[in-house]
């Protein structure tokens, strides 16, 4: 894997994390909590696809960045609804 498939990994990587922390400075109320959580939950998925596809070298196999991604995807959903349900009330 050439050091440049690396470098731009890192620097995707850096990118996402600054907008994740960018995203956690907000405080806003009532339904805008659910987008921030939404966005950072977003940006998590994203940085996973990075280093599964970069880091680990899985870009390579369609099957398992597949199989990764409906796993990372669904464990974000399922976060994202237990915390939507659990703010509520």
């Amino acid at each position: 894997m050439p050091a440049r498939y690396l470098v731009e990994a890192w620097v995707a990587l850096l990118v996402l994390s600054a907008a994740t922390a960018a995203l956690t400075t907000m405080h806003p109320e009532g339904a805008g909590r659910a987008i921030v959580a939404g966005g950072v939950l977003l940006l998590a998925g994203l940085k996973a696809r990075v280093i599964l596809g970069r880091y680990l070298g899985l870009a390579g196999s369609h099957f398992w960045m597949n199989a990764f991604g409906l796993a990372i995807g669904g464990f974000l959903l399922l976060s994202f609804a237990l915390y939507t349900f659990g703010s509520k009330g």
